[in-house]
């Protein structure tokens, strides 16, 4: 197959979805397209999963989609923090688009109608969400669903004192088997289910807190600790990172072996809760007859540091910070396309407009994402060779980041230090970022066509609007 442009790409999905059914003929016309399950994992590095190549943690339903399915080797989040990520997540921009840095930001009044639940209820789908909605600067969009069980703010993960009561991952299971079952036989439904785990739980003094059936999992095992986690990496760092937030949340994470081994293991307990959600989800589509027809996706909103660089948190662009799970699995898919592994570059962005592929639905042309679905089926199509990071959250112990990943490099700037201090890794041949290249005279040349390739980044995300053509204003995908 020849490859064909971006653009030619997107005009011809538009093309065929000319005059999509609304209402109740979507509907009925509904039993030809597949469900769509969408979970997400909170702080859930690339790497914390067994199909992932972390042979200690257990994992096996979520392994099961990936040996069926297909896995993102390279996954990121274009900002490194829920609420930012969870905009990206759901609208398919970047931040500087939907405007949603921090905590007490909400979406523009006609912009959360143009992301994938949205347009999925206007397509006919029967909606439903489950879990932390982490945009909490307005209203909950209950509207937009059929079926809402989100709530704001972090969440609890035990109702009661004392890390008692029915813990809240086993509860939000409960949820997504009650709206499969609430399902009318061929209706064409869609699940977005936010998980809390494995987020800390931040004011408690064990940080971590998994369900105690788990507590004896991983009781054996060593968890080796990471190179970067000696103390000259975290020295090699601006000041502000240095005493940063990151630096005080490890000290409670992390800073002695005891702490570290205890803490990481409650962190892969509270992956594996997630992922027994994960089979009763499945047993709850079988059960209902519709396995065969639903597809199920998985990734994490950011990435999270377990003491690489002396840090815990995420926010900075680090790969543990910004790097994630993507797991797709399409049950309709030949065999040809189980059990593989991608290896382009797939952004938080991308899965909005992915869901609306699968439904059929034209995704706005001002979305910056892009659908994954000629990656699943092994085409040839052009693709991103860059993307543009920035970490905006107004915070006065977390330090501002912007930057560019290509394939094979990383340059990253920290706008608020005085002088400017920038990173150019060279990730090709140092993929845990230990030997910073900007000062070194050898890489001037790279390190100024980065700091180039950020401005054309900004200044096309300056011309972002809501009726805009982005295929147009983005930057052309090449090779530095």
């Amino acid at each position: 197959m020849p490859p064909v442009s971006r653009r030619q790409f997107i005009t011809a999905g538009a093309a065929a979805a000319v005059g999509f059914p609304r209402g109740r003929q979507a509907r009925a016309q509904g039993r030809d397209r597949p469900n769509l399950v969408f979970l997400l994992g909170d702080d859930h590095r690339w790497d914390a999963l067994g199909c992932m190549g972390n042979r200690i943690i257990r994992t096996p339903q979520i392994d099961g989609l990936a040996a069926a399915g297909t896995r993102f080797h390279n996954m990121f989040v274009t900002t490194a923090i829920c609420v930012t990520s969870r905009a990206s997540i759901f609208t398919g921009l970047h931040a500087h688009a939907h405007r949603i840095w921090g905590f007490k930001d909400s979406f523009a009044p006609d912009l959360f109608s143009r992301g994938y639940p949205a347009l999925l209820k206007q397509a006919g789908y029967r909606n439903g969400f489950v879990g932390k909605w982490g945009i909490d600067g307005g209203k909950m969009p209950e509207q937009a669903f059929d079926y809402f069980r989100g709530f704001q703010g972090q969440g609890d993960y035990f109702p009661q004192p004392g890390h008692k009561g029915r813990h809240l991952t086993d509860r939000m299971g409960d949820q997504m088997v009650e709206f499969i079952e609430g399902c009318a036989p061929g209706e064409p439904f869609h699940l977005s289910v936010s998980f809390k785990a494995p987020h800390v739980q931040d004011q408690d003094p064990l940080q971590f807190l998994p369900d105690s059936r788990h507590s004896s999992l991983y009781r054996d095992a060593e968890i080796p600790m990471p190179e970067t986690a000696a103390p000259r990496f975290i020295s090699q760092l601006p000041l502000s990172v240095q005493g940063s937030e990151a630096r005080r949340r490890w000290a409670v994470r992390f800073s002695t072996p005891e702490l570290y081994q205890r803490s990481v293991k409650n962190y892969y307990r509270l992956i594996t809760g997630i992922d027994e959600q994960v089979g009763r989800l499945r047993e709850a589509l079988a059960r209902r007859g519709v396995a065969e027809n639903t597809v199920i996706v998985y990734a994490g909103d950011n990435g999270f540091y377990l003491a690489e660089h002396g840090l815990a948190g995420k926010w900075f662009m680090h790969e543990e910070s910004i790097r994630v799970p993507l797991v797709i699995y399409d049950p309709r898919a030949p065999r040809t396309e189980r059990g593989q592994a991608v290896e382009p570059m797939a952004l938080n962005i991308d899965i909005a407009p992915t869901l609306l592929e699968y439904a059929a639905v034209t995704a706005p042309t001002s979305m910056q994402g892009r659908a994954l679905q000629p990656l699943l089926k092994g085409q040839q199509v052009p693709w991103r060779s860059d993307w543009f990071y920035a970490h905006r959250f107004e915070h006065e112990w977390i330090p501002k980041t912007e930057g560019i990943r290509t394939n094979d490099w990383k340059y990253t700037e920290y706008p608020e230090e005085s002088p400017a201090f920038e990173e150019l890794f060279h990730l090709k041949v140092d993929e845990d970022e230990t030997r910073n290249l900007a000062t070194d005279e050898a890489y001037s040349a790279r390190l100024r066509a980065l700091r180039e390739r950020r401005q054309e980044w900004l200044t096309a995300l300056a011309k972002w609007t809501p009726e805009c053509d982005w295929a147009a204003l983005e930057p052309a995908a090449r090779n530095i």
